[in-house]
């Protein structure tokens, strides 16, 4: 038996065992970590098989994030079939299954698919409005036994950065603008991803990004886009945005991912920070003495396509240079695999030049194969499919999710004895379904006959302004004019009850005084938004960042500054607070 597949052996001696037996071209192949698809939109059973065999079979790529998959049998059948064809190659390293986060509602092929069969639960910055460290740890021990159940064993997350800069695009995956909360949030949650103290067979390993803290986006146009590869520091928080990730780091977290953007204005290179000597050598590599796996974000070498758009190459400051070099330059600053990416060729006629030496490659390899092992791949190889279908979705991790649904709303505004709508109410819907609604509710088609008309908007964005077909969302916080004028108009014939999805930090002014009732959510069924203004449900979340009063005062604030507009609508921590459950009662 090769010592390398013993698992009562220690983790040092298996690698050192599997390591000397690998060829270059074996160990380039772990640098590499592509998506990969089950059979789905563009992409026949036949075409993603041949895919697969050709990237796990011929190649010897084994590190994946899938991308698709209706729902959860599928992405576990696709695992079990990755991991056969990794079994049929020379030396048997069994496939590690990445995803981005499937847990929410909103889908966007660059960040996170929802699977509908999964629990749903709120953006990350819905659980930050829920603040506490229990549930964001439950939220990561669910997250974690499901995509288990998959055969997911690392998630691309969480995010570590901070919403500093109101307009920036991914703000909605942080846990907020407060960073002393993002720190302890995220800790929390890489504790309940990993499911104990120690990294083990039942645990999914976190991928924390985006290093050095991807908040301080120029004018919060996100660095995914050629356009905006900027990332600014007019405050000089440079050390700030890094304190989440030195906390994730000494709790244990063993993946770092980089971010595009390059920064402009500091002692830094102005080149993207997976290239970046000061950033990831200095502060990562030496001062913070990391030394598990980093990880760039997708595509910096050369470009694919993705959800019908050509992505990459997104190596910004060294647009000049050939992938070759720029893979270079990423290896000799410390980093170890190549996210997006799937040429190992690349590496190979590194090391056959003599630009980067076996040595250096055998630094890298020893960190992915240690991943490995410690996760239990070896001796897991498949997933049951059972398991796929009974826990994915089970009970009891969907009214997890319903509950942190609930409990993230966010109570803006209330007139008196606006809450809660009483059975018989005759209400006008925009935005909500008739389905929706609580039968003790009447629904009313003609606003003018209504005694309340529920709103539902989402955050404000600038279309085009955002990236990769608007996945992205930036630009303007203000509601356009025409949404602005309905709303009052509604206003005249009736109170308007106005539920607001908070993707960012919406400018809410105009509302406020106008509307009966404004909640903030950040990804909750109607259902649940239909039983907290019945008072079927209490609201208790508090805001996670502020909510500014004018896209001036946005404007004029720092990228890198948290809690930089001035006179803000609403302060980080804001909600008024209505625990008390009242059921419906009729107007009599």
């Amino acid at each position: 038996m090769n010592e390398y597949r013993d698992p009562s052996l220690p983790v040092e001696l298996r690698v050192e065992d599997l390591l000397r037996r690998m060829t270059v071209a074996e160990k380039a192949a772990l640098m590499f970590h592509p998506s990969t698809s089950p059979s789905g939109g563009d992409l026949t059973q036949a075409d993603a098989l041949a895919a697969a065999e050709f990237y796990v079979g011929n190649l010897g790529i084994n590190h994946f994030n899938v991308l698709g998959g209706k729902d959860s049998l599928v992405v576990a059948e696709w695992h079990n079939t990755l991991q056969e064809i990794a079994e049929g190659t020379r030396l048997g390293i069994p496939v590690t299954l990445s995803s981005d986060p499937r847990h929410g509602f909103r889908s966007n092929p660059f960040t996170g698919q929802a699977l509908g069969i999964l629990s749903h639960w709120p953006e990350t910055t819905g659980m930050a409005a829920i603040g506490d460290v229990v549930s964001v740890r439950a939220y990561g021990d669910t997250m974690r036994q499901e995509l288990r159940a998959m055969g997911v064993r690392v998630l691309l997350g969480p995010m570590a950065d901070i919403f500093s800069e109101p307009r920036w695009s991914r703000g909605s995956g942080t846990f907020g603008e407060d960073p002393e909360r993002v720190a302890a949030l995220t800790v929390a949650f890489i504790e309940g991803l990993r499911g104990g103290k120690y990294m083990g067979a039942h645990s999914v390993s976190a991928v924390v990004k985006h290093f050095p803290g991807a908040g301080p986006q120029l004018k919060g146009d996100d660095a995914h886009d050629p356009r905006y590869p900027d990332q600014v520091y007019p405050g000089g928080m440079q050390d700030l945005h890094l304190m989440p990730f030195r906390r994730a780091l000494a709790a244990g977290a063993s993946q770092v991912m980089t971010y595009y953007g390059k920064p402009v204005g500091t002692s830094w290179d102005e080149v993207g920070f997976a290239f970046n000597g000061p950033v990831v050598r200095d502060i990562l590599r030496r001062q913070l003495r990391f030394n598990g796996v980093v990880l760039t974000d997708w595509n910096l070498l050369e470009a694919e396509q993705i959800g019908g758009i050509t992505f990459g190459p997104n190596g910004w400051g060294l647009e000049h240079l050939d992938s070759k070099e720029r893979a270079a330059i990423a290896i000799d600053v410390g980093v170890d695999q190549f996210g997006g990416d799937r040429n190992p060729e690349l590496i190979e006629e590194l090391v056959d030049s003599g630009r980067i030496s076996e040595a250096r490659i055998d630094q890298s390899a020893r960190r992915l194969l240690a991943e490995k092992f410690r996760l239990g791949v070896f001796e897991h190889r498949r997933v049951d499919l059972k398991n796929a279908r009974s826990i994915c979705g089970s009970a009891i991790f969907t009214e997890r999710g319903i509950a942190a649904q609930r409990a993230s709303l966010v109570l803006l505004s209330v007139d008196k004895a606006a809450l809660p709508l009483t059975a018989g109410t005759r209400v006008h819907l925009d935005g909500f379904a008739p389905e929706d609604i609580t039968e003790e509710l009447v629904i009313a088609d003609d606003p003018a006959t209504a005694e309340a008309i529920l709103v539902k908007l989402d955050a404000p964005f600038e279309p085009g302004r955002g990236s990769l077909g608007d996945f992205f969302h930036g630009g303007t916080l203000e509601f356009p004019l025409e949404t602005v004028e309905r709303v009052t108009n509604y206003a005249k014939q009736a109170p308007v009850y106005l539920t607001v999805y908070l993707e960012r930090p919406a400018v809410l002014t105009p509302f406020i005084g106008l509307a009966a009732v404004v909640i903030g959510e950040f990804g909750a069924s109607n259902k649940v938004l239909c039983d907290a203004l019945t008072g079927r449900s209490p609201i208790t979340g508090t805001l996670p960042f502020d909510l500014p009063s004018s896209m001036a005062d946005v404007e004029a604030s720092r990228e890198d500054v948290p809690f930089d507009t001035a006179d803000p609508l609403f302060h980080t921590g804001f909600g008024l607070q209505r625990p008390v459950i009242a059921p419906l009662t009729t107007n009599a």
